[in-house]
């Protein structure tokens, strides 16, 4: 199997095709894998706290912050009939633990004009936008929107139609990341930089986040896969 080959070995799953999983299948996890999100409720997520605080604040400044953000931002997030809603007026979530190596798949959904992402270990970020809104987004989703040395663009348009599911499937391995966006290769093991420092690679774990830019978003079957 060469690179360029989308599946992961796991039987029935859509979701390792690129494809959107039948009502029946979300949220439940392929083999192999854990449910970031269980479809009814807000377990294994909290508010945004920047990783960069974490270098400087103590564990009980983090904890505070913490308590502060979850009162502040979650109640802007909530499950309904297996989605993951925001309403577009709080702050990002984030993953209560942090990754270090791993496999992503994902489902997002996006209205007209609308801007999200994926901070991979509390870095930005795997783009998600309207593809169709202006010159600069008609790229495509995928794109390590903040690179500044190494490629930023993803290498083609894979996105669907807005309204309409989109699957991603992203493979987390050092300081690189391969991307596939409904089937399609848009990232090739390509490093992602350290926003919060240019000077250091990306953290070495750090949680996996859902981003916000002021607009409504929809998420589901969001798995992920911890390499040893």
């Amino acid at each position: 199997m060469n690179r360029r080959t989308v599946l992961t070995l796991v039987p029935g799953v859509a979701l390792a095709r690129g494809l959107p999983a039948s009502a029946a299948e979300d949220n439940t996890p392929p083999r192999g894998f854990t449910a970031l999100f269980n479809g009814k409720d807000l377990t294994n997520w909290q508010g945004l706290v920047e990783i960069k605080h974490r270098w400087t604040k103590t564990p009980d400044e983090l904890a505070a912050m913490q308590k502060v953000a979850n009162e502040k931002y979650l109640p802007h997030w909530s499950a309904k009939d297996g989605v993951l809603h925001y309403d577009g007026k709080g702050q990002s979530l984030q993953t209560a633990k942090d990754y270090k190596d791993f496999e992503l798949l994902v489902d997002w959904k996006i209205g007209p004009k609308a801007d999200s992402g994926l901070y991979l270990r509390g870095c930005p970020q795997v783009q998600i936008w309207d593809a169709d809104d202006g010159p600069r987004n008609a790229v495509g989703s995928g794109g390590l929107f903040n690179n500044q040395k190494n490629p930023s663009q993803p290498l083609k348009r894979a996105d669907k139609p807005v309204g309409q599911w989109n699957t991603f499937r992203l493979v987390m391995k050092g300081e690189k990341v391969s991307i596939w966006l409904n089937g399609e290769l848009v990232v090739d093991d390509t490093v992602l930089e350290n926003y919060w420092d240019r000077t250091k690679p990306v953290p070495e774990s750090g949680p996996i986040e859902l981003q916000h830019h002021g607009n409504p978003l929809e998420w589901k079957n969001i798995y992920v896969k911890e390499m040893k």
